[in-house]
């Protein structure tokens, strides 16, 4: 299937299906994998170097299989019909797309909180982060969904659509193996310091682009949103954006602090342990539930302009590809 009609056709059933949890998930089945690998090849009492090696092989094998199942998955539906074979590219396609469920989340919790139901808004923002929700008061619940809402925006929405114009599905497919490593054993903490370096390294390695070309769509929605600062986006980003920890999630996040007006960062519990994060935006007040609400939709309108880039490049790579044959 073309690019051009993959991208588009992919969105729609994105939307239309999001991501229901009874359909089997390629990131799940990802995310078996590495923890059987994990356990296959981990024992106790291993070297500093050999949990390097080790985890580094792991990511290997996790993120070459995920593009090459995916490759030989469509090829095979393809040998079968044409009809088949688009029809399995467009749904392994539409599985690295988040936009509608991470829309549905975070309204979620935001409709919760308008509500008045502080309760309802920790356990459903606990569905969506990482860090401890249960004693979040109203303004930080709106600083987590603010927050994941431009990150995810990144890897979710910005970061599948580059790698499907890039390289199609088998490519996308591989990215969605690095964010899966990076979640599960990307982290900076005694267990995973070594074994998950390589994975940690790869994910900043395959953000970094589209972690940037997230920000850049924050500063450009936030001309169409009411109320929303382009100039204060692009000031804040430029000055805070490498701030965070990550050398990706500052992106995003220090440039939707500056468009909302919005302090984002500041620390955060995870399993009990606060972790310190520097703030970003540290001159606006702290996030109110309009102001994730409006998040929401500079979000949708990221979507719709990283969309439209997409279809635009493949296109134009479409052409060079076609003039080259010709030649």
């Amino acid at each position: 299937m073309k690019r051009t009609f993959l991208l588009p056709a992919a969105w729609l059933v994105d939307q239309i299906l999001g991501d229901p949890e009874w359909i089997p998930h390629p990131v799940r089945l990802i995310g078996f994998a590495i923890s059987r690998g994990e356990s296959a090849m981990r024992h106790e009492g291993q070297s500093d170097r050999t949990e390097l090696i080790t985890g580094a092989a792991l990511t290997l094998a996790v993120v070459a299989s995920s593009y090459y199942l995916s490759r030989e998955a469509i090829r095979t539906a393809n040998r079968k019909s044409r009809a088949l074979g688009d029809t399995v590219e467009l749904l392994l396609g539409c599985t690295c797309l988040a936009a509608r469920s991470l829309d549905r989340e975070a309204t979620s919790v935001t409709d919760a909180l308008e509500a008045g139901d502080l309760a309802l808004a920790r356990m459903r923002l606990a569905r969506i982060v990482g860090r401890d929700t249960e004693h979040l008061d109203t303004n930080e619940i709106n600083r987590a969904v603010i927050e994941t809402l431009a990150e995810s925006a990144s890897d979710g929405i910005i970061a599948p659509l580059f790698y499907l114009a890039l390289g199609g599905v088998p490519l996308a497919m591989a990215y969605k193996a690095v964010n899966t490593l990076d979640s599960m054993i990307g982290h900076a903490d005694t267990r995973y310091f070594y074994f998950g370096k390589a994975a940690a390294r790869l994910d900043d390695v395959a953000n970094f682009i589209p972690a940037r070309l997230t920000a850049l769509g924050i500063v450009t929605a936030s001309r169409l949103i009411d109320e929303a600062s382009p100039q204060s986006a692009w000031q804040i980003w430029q000055r805070d954006g490498g701030k965070h920890k990550s050398p990706n999630a500052g992106q995003p996040e220090s440039a939707m602090a500056g468009a909302l007006h919005t302090r984002l960062g500041g620390d955060n519990v995870y399993d009990g342990e606060v972790v310190p994060s520097p703030e970003m935006g540290r001159e606006f007040p702290p996030p109110s539930l309009e102001q994730a609400k409006k998040a929401i939709r500079v979000v949708s309108l990221i979507a719709l302009l990283g969309l439209a880039g997409g279809i635009l490049f493949s296109a134009c790579a479409g052409r060079r590809s076609s003039r080259s044959t010709s030649r």
